[in-house]
């Protein structure tokens, strides 16, 4: 066996495990940053700066919201909102994407579809709220319009994007092989861009919980929005913030989610990134 070999045998473990020092390292990193975070607020809180109405502690926030997870209180909202965000997300989704390849992969089609797009982005969900009422009275159809409203912008943009800025060295490689327009479509451009859709996903994602608020002050009774709504007309801070920590732990759980389908489905890119 020759030195090279050699070598090369002794720095793949340690290669191999720089990646996983980094991730210890970045999830070291987050958890000191959330720590000191509610240490901050905690020491803000025991000072008397504020009275908990303005300013309940994290642990009195911990308590309530324990209080009403064993009440039973705190599961039906959640799973009120959980179902909003998702069938408005995923309606913005199949029409965001579709349309977006459409006016990426076509400059005709988007001679027709962008103006119309551009024209509607800059009208604030709020704005909009009216309208959903008028059309789809105040039942769920209205919340999930405005959600799918909502997030329908950022997955559109991202994925006319990812379409159009396929790098030509990829499509000139497809073409020198013979590959037919059709098969540039779906075997090189849909691959490359997928990365910026997927972030446009991701920002829809948050584009949906931003617009969950709005959409659930709609004659609601149950939600995350509405009980922050209700508990803060009853001066229930404790349990507002519960309600508004749920809405930050709810997407985030909901964006890694979309960040480990995006790992599975660009392995290649990273396989690809690893040789250079």
């Amino acid at each position: 066996m020759s030195m090279e070999q050699v070598k090369i045998e002794a720095s793949a473990p340690a290669a191999a495990s720089r990646p996983r020092r980094r991730r210890s390292q970045r999830l070291a990193e987050r958890t000191l940053a959330l720590a000191g975070f509610f240490a901050a607020w905690q020491l803000i809180a025991m000072s008397g700066a504020f009275t908990p109405v303005l300013l309940p502690s994290p642990m009195a926030v911990l308590q309530a919201g324990w209080e009403m997870l064993l009440s039973g209180a705190l599961l039906p909202h959640i799973a009120a909102s959980l179902a909003r965000v998702c069938q408005g997300f995923v309606l913005a989704t199949l029409i965001a994407v579709p349309l977006g390849i459409a006016t990426g992969w076509s400059a005709r089609t988007g001679n027709f579809i962008e103006p119309i797009v551009e024209l509607f982005r800059p009208i604030p969900v709020l704005a909009i709220l009216p309208l959903a009422i008028l059309w789809f009275g105040i039942g769920e159809a209205s919340k999930i319009f405005l959600i799918t409203y909502g997030s329908f912008f950022p997955i559109f943009i991202n994925t006319i994007a990812g379409v159009r800025f396929v790098d030509p060295v990829y499509v000139q490689a497809a073409e020198s092989l013979g590959a037919t327009r059709m098969q540039i479509f779906r075997r090189v451009v849909l691959m490359a861009a997928m990365p910026d859709i997927v972030v446009g996903l991701r920002l829809g994602l948050g584009f949906a919980f931003l617009t969950l608020v709005a959409a659930e002050m709609i004659a609601s009774t149950r939600g995350i929005g509405y009980l922050i709504v209700d508990t803060q007309l009853t001066f229930q801070t404790d349990r507002t913030m519960v309600a508004m920590l749920l809405f930050g732990f709810l997407g985030f759980f909901m964006s890694m989610l979309l960040l480990l389908i995006e790992r599975r489905l660009l392995k290649w890119k990273r396989g690809l990134a690893s040789r250079h």
